[in-house]
């Protein structure tokens, strides 16, 4: 860092600005709030194609058939949805960590991992993003799935999620991105502001955490700023595919 550039003592949390120690804190609160109806939200807020987009992602990560072991680590993956569909795609040897800062929706998770009879195939930990509690080189990899704009240094969550893969290993960032297609951005922008707290308001009893959300995707940088960031924390083979007119991005980066 230049001698002259000091480290940033701000971040937003939405619209407004924060001290940096205390964003995670806000971020908590709001997913303390919407843990019990995560699930159930993200089906009605996206009308179902948050699942496709999953299944996007799983297809990236590819698990492997029969006995090969392969291990993934799933950041800010609370309720386990991306693990659940990950372990199942693979083989009997494919294993997930779910690491989460946040305690309730780890409860969750765990819950719905003992429904699904998954509960010896994935794991909870809480964690948090910025300082991994596990040793370099342990995963075939990470992935992070509408998570990665929640933290407050996103550069030093992703220098970790690189530390932790295996050579090789490859992470995967799903995340909503810059809707630009003529019409569908003014849609989008209405139903983002005026509809999704509504549902928030009427199913989860609280219209404010989804407005966070909402204003946390509009601060989110576009796909090639933040495939720039991929790149600075030292991946390799940094690419991004956009989906649903930009709705949101699949982004990958290797480490070798």
């Amino acid at each position: 860092m230049p001698q002259d550039q000091k480290p940033a003592t701000e971040t937003h949390f939405g619209y407004r600005t924060v001290p940096l120690d205390e964003k995670q804190g806000l971020v908590d609160d709001v997913f303390h709030k919407v843990a019990r109806r995560y699930d159930i939200m993200n089906d009605l807020m996206s009308g179902g194609l948050h699942r496709l987009w999953k299944d996007a992602l799983v297809a990236k990560v590819r698990p492997p058939k029969g006995a090969r072991p392969f291990q993934l680590l799933d950041l800010a993956g609370g309720t386990g949805d991306v693990s659940f569909r990950v372990v199942r795609a693979g083989g009997e040897a494919t294993r997930a960590i779910v690491a989460d800062i946040n305690t309730e929706m780890l409860e969750v998770g765990r819950e719905r991992a003992r429904k699904a009879g998954l509960d010896d195939r994935v794991t909870f930990q809480e964690a948090n993003a910025e300082a991994l509690p596990f040793p370099d080189a342990m995963f075939d990899a990470v992935t992070i799935a509408f998570g990665i704009r929640n933290v407050p240094r996103i550069p030093v969550a992703l220098s970790e999620m690189r530390r932790v893969l295996k050579p090789g290993g490859t992470a995967y960032v799903l995340e909503f991105s810059q809707v630009d297609v003529p019409v569908l951005d003014k849609f989008y922008e209405t139903y983002s502001f005026k509809v999704i707290p509504a549902i928030g308001q009427r199913v989860a009893g609280d219209a404010e955490p989804y407005r966070y959300l909402v204003e946390s995707i509009r601060r989110f940088p576009p796909p090639e700023a933040f495939a720039r960031l991929m790149r600075e924390a030292g991946f390799s083979r940094v690419a991004f595919t956009s989906m649903t007119g930009n709705v949101v991005a699949l982004h990958s980066g290797t480490r070798i």
